[in-house]
């Protein structure tokens, strides 16, 4: 509980109407949460405008309102705070009502458009193996030292963020470690937090659905970087030609890392194989676990982070060379049957390019490339096509079939794709649209040594068709079909 003044701090008011010392039991932006003495923050979302139920919320008990508008019937007995952007303060608002948790921790953020989930979960199990007790923030799930609490979106609502906060620092925790989406910075879901340090993975193609422009999407990140304080750090991927521009007008100490230019924290691919890499970190040769040149740098983010945030270097390469990436991330299902299978995320063009890329580095031989590959529906549409060519130039055989086609038919999403396919790549590809059969095709093709890539979901263990959540787990799948053709 808390005075409604109080936690207003750093909101940007325009108006006010009735008493501000209002208690406030709550807060909440969906109606149907709200319970009596609730402060009800009104924002226009993308599907529904919570303006429209602001009348709700004071029937059912809301005393105080935040919104960007008056309703055209104003109580007397209600206080109404008029701002300029709702969901901006609702992230300030939060974090104030809960008592600005993450000033006490180390609180680190990841953005970009690939390596989030990875350089996150590594962060995560590298300072639990130094001993500190940590939360995690990520795509796959979220941590609170040894609990598990299922994630729903990349980077959750401002109420959610401060709430997992607060539950870290009652279990002890020190640190934490959370995903940065683009759609979180712009929708003001970081808003009020302190970070300890910022990091930027890389930037490619993706989210036009939502940001409309390339350009719009690279604010959107540098977004992130601009709101830091000078107390922070941020490190950031210059051989992404758009690292540097993250840090033009940033506030925070700036750090550099990079694997073909000269940087802060420096790394040289010695070894790359289907069993780890080498890398040459400083003047040390370590060996980990992590495959590819992707990982590369998602393990010099995760070092540079580390030393920024006062490891001993030999300890952090030490304890890191031990560990293994995120689910579902460059997964090698049933290491030692005849064929190699790997489930991957990789949704994006940049993402499929880099995986197929290091799986043709891997290649010893004449071992053949079966790609499984399919496209979101409901999302930006005008990778679909780029996704298919990548898919057929890096691979020797591809199938096209269905990811999670939410609303739409799926058949259409993958002639959308097969516009990116030249008449000489069709001959390669066939079309299987229930995804388990697709995944059984590959199995069934793929001869000794051949390797089978289902991208697209890794992790997942659902297939979503419209607003059903299907129990679906690729790599149990793909698990079950290489048992059916080994045996």
């Amino acid at each position: 509980m808390a005075e409604l003044k109080d936690i207003l701090y750093k909101v940007n008011i325009t108006s006010t109407s009735g008493n501000m010392n209002v208690e406030v039991k709550g807060i909440c932006f969906d109606s149907r949460k709200v319970k009596p003495g609730f402060l009800f923050i009104a924002i226009s979302g993308t599907q529904s405008d919570g303006h429209a139920f602001i009348e709700t919320a004071i029937a059912s008990g809301a005393t105080a309102i935040v919104a960007e508008k008056f309703p055209e019937n104003i109580s007397d007995q209600i206080t109404y705070v008029l701002v300029k952007s709702s969901a901006k303060a609702l992230g300030f608002i939060a974090s104030n009502f809960y008592g600005n948790p993450s000033d006490k921790l180390k609180l680190v953020g990841v953005t970009g458009t690939n390596g989030k989930t990875t350089v996150v979960t590594l962060l995560f199990k590298l300072f639990t193996e130094l001993g500190y007790r940590c939360g995690m923030l990520s795509t796959v799930v979220n941590r609170i030292v040894d609990n598990t609490i299922p994630a729903t979106h990349t980077t959750p609502d401002p109420i959610q963020i401060n709430e997992l906060l607060v539950k870290m620092l009652e279990a002890n925790c020190t640190h934490c470690f959370m995903e940065v989406s683009s759609h979180a910075v712009v929708q003001g879901r970081i808003d009020g937090l302190h970070f300890t340090g910022a990091l930027f993975t890389n930037i490619t193609h993706d989210h036009l659905d939502y940001h409309h422009t390339f350009e719009s999407y690279i604010r959107a990140k540098k977004g992130f970087f601009d709101a830091l304080s000078s107390d922070a750090f941020a490190l950031v991927n210059s051989d992404d030609k758009r690292g540097m521009v993250m840090l033009q007008n940033c506030k925070a100490k700036k750090y550099t890392y990079a694997i073909k230019k000269l940087a802060d924290f420096k790394a040289k691919i010695i070894t790359n194989t289907i069993e780890g890499l080498e890398l040459e970190i400083g003047e040390r040769n370590v060996w980990f676990k992590l495959i590819g040149n992707f990982n590369a740098y998602n393990l010099l983010t995760v070092y540079g982070a580390a030393s920024l945030l006062g490891e001993d270097p030999e300890t952090v390469l030490l304890r890191l060379s031990g560990l293994t990436a995120a689910s579902g991330r460059f997964e090698i299902v049933m290491p030692g049957s005849r064929q190699i299978a790997i489930v991957d995320y990789a949704h994006t063009p940049d993402a499929l390019k880099n995986v197929l890329e290091t799986i043709e580095q891997l290649r010893s031989g004449n071992e053949q490339i079966i790609s499984v590959v399919g496209c979101g529906g409901d999302r930006d549409r005008t990778k679909r096509p780029l996704m298919a060519a990548i898919a057929c130039k890096y691979s020797h055989k591809v199938i096209l079939t269905s990811d999670n086609p939410r609303s739409e038919d799926p058949m259409e999403i993958i002639k959308e794709m097969q516009q990116g396919i030249t008449a000489t790549d069709a001959r390669k590809t066939l079309v299987i649209v229930d995804r388990e059969e697709a995944i059984k095709t590959a199995c069934m093709l793929a001869k000794e040594k051949d390797i089978i890539l289902v991208a697209g979901k890794g992790h997942e263990n659902y297939q979503e068709i419209k607003g059903v959540k299907h129990p679906f787990d690729d790599k149990e799948v793909v698990t079950r079909m290489l048992k059916m053709f080994t045996n």
